[in-house]
């Protein structure tokens, strides 16, 4: 199976399956001598894993990562660094039922056609389990980044119809709320709809935001490897993510050229921008400004209410989906947006190391 593996230098091999034996990821080019320990991975796969609150699935796991190579005395070696999460509150009996029948909003179907073959149990490859590997890899990556005074922080911007105030925006609460949004009130509003929606046999989609602070300007290519091109295809690698915006997105389609430019002045003996409607993000290359994007994340496809389909054979039926699923993908995303994010970018500070000759003299000097 192609399609595994991101990024040029810092580069990313996720492997497992939803109900196989574990879940990982291999990392190569993160920089030796890094200090890396479990617990710094670990902190991000919290974020992550299921059965934390009422809007989660029930499926308990622990999500303990183990490092298997790439570290020696507490601190990275340049090899590659291979991570395993076990897999272990596996139920593939819940998904019997469904082993010959297609899920709507599943890629069910379409890795039927492509392979001949499907991992009816939780989704195989295509589950959102998946992203363990991601996160991991994201966890490193952050932690690299933040050497350089780079900072990541995701958060729920909106839950259905739910979207949260600026003028209440606390990021602290993004760590507190269920739903992982950086504003109470608008979080309980959230609570309730879902509520709603589970009472209904119904599911909800969403909106993750992530604003990233400390990008020199200078990252990114002008042609194929835009750092907003990059960004994007992370972003939509995920599964359940539809669309991806970055800056003022969408909104810019409908203006003028004088109100969408940002202009520029020198602050402090630097040049600065007068807004930041590109997002920190211009010809594909930051601008040294705040980057900001967006993931548009759709409903949960697994939902108890009945469903048409139709199976291998062809007969046109009716489902249910049994088992354990999550009413709202994306207050467990966060910290996958923000994971995709940090690969990315260290990727492009790394392939930039080498743009320029006083870099590379930089680094070489005797």
């Amino acid at each position: 199976m192609a399609g595994s593996s991101l990024g040029i230098i810092y580069r990313i091999t996720t492997w497992g399956e939803s109900h196989g034996a574990g879940l990982g990821v291999v990392v190569d080019g993160c920089p030796a001598g890094l200090s890396l320990t479990e617990n710094d991975i670990q902190i991000y796969l919290d974020r992550r894993k299921p059965g934390q609150s009422k809007i989660t699935t029930p499926r308990k796991e622990a999500d303990a990562v183990e490092i298997l190579s790439g570290i020696f005395e507490g601190k990275t070696t340049g090899a590659p660094i291979s991570l395993l999460v076990r897999n272990t509150s596996q139920r593939s009996g819940d998904y019997g039922e469904i082993a010959n029948a297609y899920r709507p909003g599943h890629a069910d179907y379409t890795f039927d056609q492509k392979y001949g073959f499907r991992d009816y149990r939780g989704g195989g490859r295509s589950s959102g389990r998946e992203t363990i590997g991601r996160v991991a890899a994201g966890a490193i990556a952050a932690k690299v980044l933040r050497e350089f005074g780079i900072q990541l922080s995701a958060y729920t911007r909106s839950i259905g119809p739910i979207t949260i105030d600026p003028d209440c925006f606390d990021l602290a609460a993004a760590a507190e709320t269920p739903t992982c949004m950086p504003d109470q009130a608008a979080s309980a509003m959230a609570e309730k709809y879902l509520a709603d929606c589970m009472a209904n046999y119904d599911s909800a989609g969403g909106v993750i935001e992530c604003v990233i602070d400390g990008v020199p300007a200078g990252l990114g290519d002008p042609v194929f490897e835009k750092l907003d091109a990059n960004l994007a295809k992370a972003l939509m690698s995920i599964g359940a993510v539809k669309a991806v915006e970055i800056g003022d997105g969408i909104e810019v389609s409908t203006r003028n050229g004088s109100a969408n430019n940002d202009g520029f002045r020198i602050q402090e003996g630097r040049i600065v921008k007068t807004t930041n409607h590109a997002g920190g993000i211009l010809g594909g290359i930051s601008d040294g400004s705040r980057i900001v994007l967006r993931a548009h994340v759709k409903p949960t496809p697994s939902i108890f209410s009945p469903q048409d389909t139709v199976n291998r054979e062809g007969e046109e039926i009716r489902i249910s989906i049994k088992g354990r699923h999550d009413p709202v993908i994306v207050p467990r995303a966060v910290v996958v947006v923000e994971s995709m994010a940090a690969i990315t970018l260290l990727d492009a500070l790394l392939v930039n190391a080498g743009a320029r000759m006083d870099h590379l003299k930089a680094i070489y000097k005797n």
